[in-house]
């Protein structure tokens, strides 16, 4: 069995080439909510390449709510994969089996994403998403429409995500920064740094960090679970 399959994919290696690449406000790893739909307002774009700027491919898509995004997790390319990874939500300490969790370090680097339709532009074509857990030029592979009466289970299990919940912290802005940002922006902030942004393995109450956030670098530190924001540095 083994000597047929290295036969067949000898005789028919796939390609897989982007069709289009994600244009978000997050422009880097630092700060991707863990999961998509999480940050439900943080809004993106997905541009297509020239091969596949076809109006005509969007068609009937506005007959759906949500996407199946299927792309690349183009900066752990190189990175070492292995059988077993330390989910966040476990601490960073309990090793799962990669099949079971949804880490970035797979073997052939594919995420999936579901995300919610905001507007469609047949003139680019582009297609504007919310609530996607993907950074900013990031490739696409493929697209498929959200089936709710075969894509959603309810009452399915979710593994250890049925035990643990993300603690989410208190976000304190001082009005100074506030005002930089729309409150639309300012509300998609607020959510992406509740959900604490921190590598799982830091816990220094005076270490300040940086989040890129609408071409701004938003500085912050957390101590006893308020997050609080420093300063926010414009390019």
């Amino acid at each position: 069995m083994q000597n047929y399959y290295d036969f067949f994919v000898l005789l028919h290696p796939m390609k897989i080439e982007p069709i289009a690449y994600f244009r978000s406000p997050l422009t880097s790893k630092f700060g991707i909510p863990r999961q998509s739909g999480i940050v439900h307002d943080l809004r993106g774009r997905i541009e297509f390449v020239p091969a596949y700027r076809q109006p005509e491919a969007l068609r009937g898509l506005d007959d759906y709510d949500f996407l199946w995004l299927i792309w690349g997790f183009s900066e752990n390319v190189d990175a070492a994969k292995h059988p077993t990874v330390r989910p966040p939500l476990l601490g960073g300490n309990e090793r799962m089996g990669v099949w079971a969790t949804r880490s970035p370090f797979r073997p052939n680097n594919l995420g999936l994403s579901s995300v919610r339709i905001a507007q469609l532009d047949t003139e680019g074509p582009t297609i504007e998403v919310l609530g996607a857990d993907i950074m900013d030029g990031t490739p696409i592979y493929d697209i498929k429409p959200y089936l709710p009466y075969v894509d959603s289970h309810p009452e399915a299990r979710g593994g250890f995500t049925d035990h643990r919940e993300w603690q989410q912290l208190t976000v304190q802005i001082p009005e100074t920064f506030r005002r930089q940002f729309c409150s639309s922006d300012l509300q998609v902030l607020r959510q992406l740094l509740a959900l604490d942004p921190r590598p799982h393995y830091h816990h220094d109450d005076q270490r300040q960090y940086g989040l890129p956030f609408m071409d701004r670098d938003v500085r912050f530190h957390v101590a006893n679970g308020v997050l609080t924001v420093d300063d926010v540095i414009a390019p």
